[in-house]
């Protein structure tokens, strides 16, 4: 007989992992989660001794809700204010090696913007199929359509995002020293230093929801960047502070100004210079972080 209980958990970082890459929000996808374990343990037991692979009955559950919810947030998503960005997972340290292994590249907030072009179907045939590994005629049977049909589902993502999918792959001592750089220029609001650290053509995209003040559109060049942060430096002087984080799997950053966390900061760089900047200030998308408070050493 199968223990319902474990069976599913041992699956669960799976399904959130599918899940969260999917709806790229943690509230979201935990949420489907939960929803995925009710109509498992909803099962008779002959239903149940008639599923051979529990995994993959798990997973074209997942998916399919997934795909089912995504197609309202895209049209909510439509009327958002200002530019969207994915809720981000947030972890202190660092080095924690499930973290590490659970959050890599393919979960960056970077990858996870660029996934938002795709339909909710492209999306999760891609994602199954190159994240996870999942063969066509699986995918084809989780989604309700042919192989030939998921094939070219995934063609299309694959053209649409890898194409843009950042060329450069930095080590994260680097990326850390960037972030670095950035904390002590942001602080003092050095234009000279901020100038150095931004690509000629960088862009930041800003998510505030309309809730709070930020950028309502993306924001491109070095100098209009700079000078943005040079102002914020003006407004909180001696009242900002930045925290080394996790974000996504990356090294980023959290902005604390008077203890209170404000936004999530990460970076898209050559190793050279800050090509593309994101910060997160929407306090919904923030919400599950609100409870921290300020470590007793900050950068």
């Amino acid at each position: 007989m199968i223990n319902r209980l474990q069976s599913f958990t041992d699956h669960k970082p799976r399904l959130f992992g599918i899940a969260y890459r999917m709806l790229a929000s943690r509230a979201e996808a935990e949420d489907l989660v939960q929803n995925t374990y009710l109509r498992w343990h909803a099962l008779s037991e002959d239903e149940v001794l008639q599923i051979r692979e529990p995994q993959a009955w798990l997973v074209t559950v997942i998916s399919r809700l997934c795909v089912d919810r995504l197609r309202v947030l895209k049209r909510e998503r439509e009327n958002y204010t200002g530019p969207w960005l994915p809720e981000p997972m947030i972890e202190v340290d660092s080095q924690t090696p499930e973290l590490l292994a659970e959050f890599s590249s393919d979960v960056s907030l970077a990858f996870l913007t660029m996934l938002e072009r795709l339909s909710a179907e492209e999306r999760a045939a891609f994602l199954l199929h190159q994240v996870f590994d999942v063969d066509y005629p699986e995918v084809a049977g989780m989604l309700n359509k042919t192989a030939a049909a998921c094939r070219q589902l995934v063609h299309r993502a694959k053209e649409r995002v890898l194409q843009d999918k950042p060329r450069f792959q930095i080590s994260r001592d680097h990326h850390r020293q960037l972030l670095q750089r950035f904390t002590l220029a942001a602080q003092s609001g050095d234009l000279k230093a901020l100038n150095t650290l931004f690509a000629d053509d960088a862009q930041m995209i800003g998510d505030g929801g309309g809730k709070v003040a930020s950028v309502n559109r993306i924001l491109h060049g070095v100098a209009r960047i700079s000078r943005l942060f040079h102002v914020i430096s003006r407004t909180y002087p001696q009242r900002m502070q930045f925290v080394e984080v996790s974000i996504n799997g990356e090294p980023g950053l959290l902005r604390f100004i008077d203890g209170k966390l404000d936004a999530t900061i990460s970076i898209v760089s050559d190793g050279e210079k800050i090509l593309d900047l994101y910060t997160i200030r929407n306090p919904d998308k923030l919400q599950a972080y609100q409870g921290m408070t300020l470590p007793a050493t900050t950068i």
